[in-house]
């Protein structure tokens, strides 16, 4: 074994539990719960897990697995397909653990992301039996040093019984102090969290855990995964230019100053692009507190429009992160990674203000909001911490492309088919087609500003025909009940919502 990780190991009490990954995991007993580093393919253990796979083969055992939120080196599926994982617990994004949850083969709990170690310290999860969290250092108080992202790897190692560490020598040393670990104090006594910008520091640089609660390191050299975003498109573009125009006018009626609010965007090519398009708007020192720090923060750093940014987790393309990781000097003074639960945190996100942006699957012509669910039962992502943001922004927008599955779908439908967003934690719709301001909207006045701004021009007269069929029905919120699904139904049927 090599013998680089002895300067990482600075707390020298620690050296004697350093073992290899196959021992670490015969830790693990069926029927535990595992709390695992990792926040959108960033920072989870790597070793360990790959070996529990290994294990099972021979082995049966099923534990449940709790995350800051999705995994990268394909870890959900390689645990999937060797049947470890009985509950998943907050978020995912694998396909191949997406088919066992929809089989009902593994139970998914899609959680608010601020929630999950809420509801673990006060006892309403089950207890975290062991903790294992990638680190680029323990210092010489036994303290752990995340690497690329925080999550929810500082609780579930305060909680744990037992804490196995992953020293992973590929992520750079000069990621210790970028971390601000801060823990909230318990309920209902709590205090405020301290926190009051984006640049706010309240907490330590590591995880302040036990030494003797370590019960095992191990070494990894396995580099996080890339991100999958795609470069800005035509559509995409158009979505940021719309917003870029409604900001605008924000900024002239003065209800926005010229730098905005904090940002906060979710993960994804959509998200990602919208902010992409910042850099040729005219907003300038601009600030981010969100989950994920994508690559349009770092562009929008290199352009001189962001100033700071606050995250969980840095998740970026091979190309960026090479480009990020070789100059991260330049980049760190301006960077702070947070637990999620404080990044995502509703008291946090509503004394800051934030412009919140995510995507939606869909949405109906009264603005509720499906994020989660094709067709209204087959889960793709999750809710992730869309709804932490939403509920609580200063201005909760929802973007998507208005069509879908080559034109044979549009986004834009007279109900949507599973609800995560109501229309009461929506202000903003947009599209490629424009964007519908919903702020101080009846419903009828939403179903209209949506129809003229979002729509398709192809399916903008199947809406507007099912509407005008509604308002004949009345009510406060007009629908024709028995044909509020026909869209989904006909797609389900036929593979489109084109009329047959």
């Amino acid at each position: 074994m090599t013998q680089d990780y002895l300067g990482r190991i600075r707390h020298k009490g620690l050296l004697d539990r350093v073992v290899s990954a196959e021992q670490a995991a015969s830790l693990i007993r069926d029927g535990m719960v595992l709390g695992m580093s990792g926040f959108t393919r960033a920072g989870e253990a790597k070793a360990v897990p790959m070996a529990l796979a290994e294990r099972a083969k021979a082995e049966p055992l099923k534990v449940t697995l709790m995350t800051g939120a999705s995994l990268g080196n394909d870890l959900d599926k390689t645990l999937a397909e060797a049947k470890v994982l009985s509950r998943r617990i907050p978020f995912m994004s694998d396909p191949g653990l997406r088919r066992a949850i929809n089989t009902g083969e593994v139970m998914y709990v899609d959680q608010h992301l601020s929630e999950t170690v809420e509801q673990l310290r006060t006892c309403q999860l089950p207890p975290v039996d062991i903790a294992i969290v990638e680190a680029v250092a323990i210092t010489e108080s036994g303290g752990i040093v995340p690497t690329t992202s925080v999550g929810n790897s500082a609780s579930f190692a305060l909680l744990a019984e037992k804490v196995i560490v992953e020293i992973n020598l590929s992520q750079s040393e000069a990621l210790e102090g970028l971390h601000d670990i801060y823990i909230p104090t318990y309920r209902p006594s709590r205090t405020p969290i301290p926190v009051v910008t984006p640049e706010s520091r309240v907490g330590f640089p590591f995880i302040p855990v036990p030494s003797d609660r370590i019960a095992a390191i191990v070494i990894s050299t396995k580099l996080d995964s890339s991100s999958t975003i795609h470069d800005p498109d035509d559509e995409t573009r158009a979505i940021a230019g719309h917003l870029t125009e409604f900001l605008k006018n924000e900024v002239a009626q003065s209800r926005l100053p010229g730098h905005l609010h904090p940002l906060q965007a979710g993960i994804g090519t959509i998200a990602n692009a919208v902010l992409h398009g910042f850099i040729d708007s005219p907003f300038h020192d601009l600030t981010m507190y969100s989950e994920v720090l994508q690559d349009s923060t770092f562009d929008l750093m290199d352009a001189g429009k962001m100033v700071f940014a606050s995250g969980s987790s840095i998740t970026l393309s091979a190309p960026k992160y090479r480009d990020v990781m070789g100059r991260f000097h330049e980049f760190k003074p301006r960077l702070v990674l947070r637990p999620q639960e404080i990044s995502n945190h509703p008291e946090v996100v509503r004394r800051l203000g934030l412009i919140c942006i995510n995507t939606a699957l869909e949405f109906d012509i009264y603005g509720n909001v499906n994020s989660t669910h094709v067709m209204g039962t087959q889960m793709m992502n999750g809710i992730g911490g869309s709804g932490d943001f939403a509920r609580n922004a200063f201005l909760s927008v929802f973007v998507t492309k208005s069509t879908a599955r080559g034109g044979n779908v549009s986004s834009v439908v007279p109900m949507v088919s599973h609800v995560d967003h109501s229309e009461h934690d929506v202000d903003i719709l947009v599209t490629e087609q424009g964007l519908a301001d919903l702020r101080g909207l009846a419903p009828r006045e939403r179903a209209r500003v949506i129809l003229q701004n979002c729509v398709a021009p192809e399916w903008r007269d199947g809406l507007e025909d099912y509407y005008a069929r509604a308002l004949a029905r009345g009510g406060h919120t007009p629908h024709v009940i028995e044909e509020a699904l026909s869209w989904h139904d006909r797609l389900r049927r036929t593979g489109s919502m084109k009329p047959e």
